[in-house]
């Protein structure tokens, strides 16, 4: 049997697969500690619940318009401005089934066959398989530990063909932590929409953020960014509502008015129910948001500790998400229990099978040096886990 070219073309999820072997693994009785899925350990806060709980009971379970229900669109421009300086209005914002939705809209309004998308390396990895499914070609722009892992407008420069359509930015960066400045970004971006190009603007991980750094919106930089930069967010990594499956995107109008005609066909409107939770998510308190960043940030500092004191690993220290990304080449030519690694796969396989530790290999990631390290998970499990690494490691 012939399967379609997206079906041959794009690969299984990383994260997923590590979180799926993890949970299989704990089912048939055998403790693994877990680094790999993305997903804070936090609970949804209790008023986020109960507007859910009263969404039910007050029957708000029949379909909302495409692009999301109106006060939710309100509540969003509200917040995109209060927080990001970015003044959109409801008809430029779209909700979706999460951030991941959001973005393969986007993609699948501005690229086509034979166009190029501009991705930062390391990269989350959605992106690529993303763009394989428009029909596009993804174009890595590789970065390396020691320029902290940011691009350069060098780097543009020398990628940009006639053909290139997209530049996908990640700041907060999934899997390196990298956040960019608001200078890094004027030139970055700037140059992006000065030679016509659109940019995505990845803030999923805005509010998870460290030693006082700023967070900068790019559409906020003035007309010609909001032209071409399109902004997406969304309340999982935020709010702790991974599995309530609620993004958005908030654009040009005809992006997002071309983005709302696929989301018709694909799933309609994101759940009403969690449309709801969202709604207070925006309005209500947000202390929560920031007891979670903070137990993040002694998470972060004492994991980079550890590994840093680990013979031949090194990590830099994530500025923002909740993910270490050590470089881990100089393993693979040393025996560990047994085995010689020969990549990042090949050692990620052998921790779990020897160690019970599961982390994701940097393949996915685009690279070859690294593994990525969730730290949303307990103080403890980090503590338990990297005593696990350290053994097996020092043996």
């Amino acid at each position: 049997m012939s399967y379609s070219r997206i079906a041959q073309e794009i690969a299984p999820s990383a994260t997923v697969k590590v979180g799926t072997k993890v949970k299989e693994l704990s089912m048939r009785g055998i403790k693994v500690i877990g680094f790999g899925m993305g997903e804070p350990d936090f609970d949804t806060p209790e008023h986020i619940k109960e507007a859910a709980i009263k969404a039910i009971r007050d029957g708000f379970t029949k379909y909302t318009p495409t692009s999301g229900m109106p006060e939710l669109k309100e509540a969003i421009c509200e917040k995109l401005w209060r927080d990001n300086k970015l003044k959109y209005s409801p008809s430029q914002v779209i909700v979706s089934c999460g951030a991941k939705q959001a973005i393969l809209n986007i993609i699948l309004v501005l690229c086509d066959k034979g166009d190029e998308v501009l991705i930062p390396s390391p990269y989350w990895v959605s992106y690529p398989e993303q763009v394989k499914m428009a029909g596009a070609t993804p174009i890595f722009l590789k970065t390396w530990d020691e320029n902290n892992f940011n691009i350069s407008v060098e780097l543009l420069e020398n990628a940009i063909t006639p053909k290139t359509k997209l530049l996908i930015m990640n700041s907060p960066s999934n899997p390196t932590g990298t956040v960019y400045s608001e200078s890094e970004l004027r030139k970055i971006v700037g140059y992006a929409v000065e030679k016509g190009l659109y940019v995505l603007s990845d803030e999923i991980y805005e509010n998870i953020i460290y030693d006082g750094v700023k967070h900068a919106s790019p559409a906020s930089f003035g007309d010609e960014f909001m032209k071409k930069v399109i902004t997406v967010n969304g309340f999982s990594k935020s709010y702790a509502m991974t599995g309530w499956r609620l993004g958005y995107a908030a654009g040009p109008k005809e992006v997002i008015e071309a983005a709302t005609k696929i989301q018709d066909h694909v799933s309609s409107n994101a759940n009403s129910i969690a449309q709801k939770a969202g709604l207070a998510a925006l309005k209500g308190d947000q202390g929560s948001v920031a007891k979670m960043v903070e137990e993040f940030d002694k998470r972060r500092r004492y994991i980079v500790g550890r590994l840093n004191a680990i013979p031949d690993i090194c990590c830099l220290t994530p500025r923002g998400a909740f993910y270490a990304f050590p470089n881990v080449s100089a393993l693979y030519n040393r025996s560990i229990a047994g085995t010689i690694p020969k990549n990042p796969s090949h050692l990620v396989d052998l921790l779990l099978e020897k160690a019970r530790i599961a982390f994701v290999p940097g393949e996915p990631f685009g690279s070859d040096n690294h593994i990525r390290i969730s730290y949303a998970t307990s103080m403890d499990a980090i503590e338990e886990g990297m005593d696990k690494l350290e053994k097996i490691l020092s043996a």
